[in-house]
């Protein structure tokens, strides 16, 4: 049975980002040879395609991956006999790790060693490898414009510098409602559509089950799901070093506020999905939850064991009155492709294949794809897979959803979050008394960062 599952980074752990390369060795787009502090002369280089492209060779095409992206890099290979991969294996910076950029760092001082292409799980790669003088710009010629109109709505905003893409998104993890279809038909409850009438249900849940969740507010994540569905301003980057944190406005503290309701009378777990305590008392009690793509596999079959035709999908619940839809995203992955690549034709097809053709993406890539003729043949192979109560439709909806106001930057939502936030929640504070204190965090990582920060 194929189920979607989770990307190996994807937020059983909070993820830290990387910080800044220094400046005293950046090799960027425009040199055509690196200063020799950074490791001597370099090659003649012939700009095209956008940037200086190194001399082309035959030889293997070198492709860092992931665990999970192995099978990937296998599959092209054994379906592409006349091309050469030497498949590295390595943590797809999960969790933070800075190990892609510490790596780039090291090899733009030697002047060699450079990956052709790389997957990685963190979704703000490029806000150092652009810099860096590593990831080659995708729409100057690699890519056709074809190829990248077919990617969902917003796909690759994270991908994108000043208007040029150098990257393609492997997958989305838009939020949808996850529910318990057999449960609510027990109860007698129908889905809720808005804020409002999700609320509602929670303290009638709260009223006449109580034990049952509708939802789950312990994750590192968190505001990834219900703040950033709410449309509210505490992440929204403005340019490639600056950004706008609010997290007192309305969008912010009604969210807050009915997010406060349901964890006071417990019908709003604050575990946290992937903790051992959740799994074993509160695995039997999901009657709703909001969440991204993969927790249809990684969180209701993989971890809690629910059995098929159990778990259906729902469009995440809307603010009264509000006319465009709006949900948030938790986590997903790039792969992106060296400017240093010496076998760029070869490395620009493994590229394109491994993120829009249906022999992977529609059909064993793990998450939901980016690219959305794959996606098509996903849902139907999801559907086919005969675990779900219904079919996945809203994950089609949400994926063109995603509020454009939050993004992707070098510091980490999840970590401020996890430090200022999840503290304060645990000892039983409210979450509208810690948005001051969140949005003071905020502020002080992001200028840690060099970003500009308006109130």
């Amino acid at each position: 049975m194929t189920v979607n599952k989770p990307l190996a980074d994807e937020k059983a752990v909070p993820r830290k980002r990387r910080t800044a390369w220094p400046a005293a060795c950046t090799v960027t787009v425009a040199l055509a040879t690196a200063l020799s502090a950074c490791g001597g002369a370099a090659p003649a280089k012939t700009t095209e395609d956008g940037f200086a492209q190194a001399a082309q060779t035959d030889g293997a095409v070198t492709v860092w991956v992931d665990a999970t992206r192995t099978a990937a890099a296998k599959q092209y290979q054994q379906l592409h006999p006349e091309v050469k991969l030497d498949i590295v294996s390595y943590d797809g910076d999960a969790n933070g790790s800075n190990y892609l950029q510490t790596k780039v760092q090291l090899f733009n001082r030697t002047g060699k060693g450079w990956p052709d292409v790389v997957f990685s799980s963190q979704n703000n790669e490029v806000t150092w490898a652009v810099d860096a003088g590593f990831a080659a710009p995708l729409d100057k010629g690699l890519i056709a414009a074809d190829t990248l109109g077919r990617f969902a709505k917003g796909a690759n905003d994270v991908c994108t510098v000043n208007g040029t893409v150098y990257c393609l998104r492997n997958d989305l993890s838009q939020v949808v409602l996850w529910y318990d279809a057999p449960l609510m038909k027990q109860f007698g409850y129908t889905v809720p559509k808005t804020w409002e009438e999700y609320q509602a249900l929670g303290q009638k849940v709260a009223a006449e089950h109580p034990g049952y969740l509708v939802g789950d507010a312990g994750d590192t994540f968190t505001p990834e799901i219900y703040l950033w569905a709410s449309k509210c301003g505490a992440n929204h980057i403005t340019g490639p070093k600056a950004v706008s944190a609010d997290t007192g406005g309305p969008e912010c503290t009604k969210m807050a506020q009915l997010m406060d309701t349901l964890i006071k009378n417990k019908s709003m777990s604050i575990s946290g999905v992937f903790s051992t305590d959740f799994a074993k008392n509160e695995k039997d009690k999901v009657l709703l939850m909001p969440g991204p793509a993969w927790y249809g596999g990684a969180v209701f079959h993989d971890t809690l064991k629910t059995p098929e035709k159990t778990i259906g999908a729902a469009p995440i619940p809307q603010w009264q009155g509000d006319s465009a839809p709006a949900t948030g995203n938790v986590g997903g992955g790039t792969w992106l492709l060296s400017q240093h690549s010496t076998h760029l034709k070869a490395a620009t097809d493994f590229l394109k294949w491994v993120t829009t053709d249906n022999a992977y993406q529609g059909e064993k890539a793990p998450g939901f794809p980016a690219y959305a003729p794959a996606a098509e043949n996903w849902l139907k192979a999801q559907a086919a897979s005969g675990y779900f109560d219904g079919d996945l439709g809203a994950l089609k909806d949400a994926s063109s959803q995603v509020w454009p106001g939050w993004g992707s930057a070098q510091f980490s939502q999840e970590a401020i979050w996890a430090a200022t936030v999840k503290p304060g929640l645990t000892q039983g504070q409210t979450l509208v008394s810690l948005l001051p204190a969140w949005q003071d965090s905020i502020v002080k990582h992001a200028e840690s960062f060099g970003y500009k920060v308006s109130q």
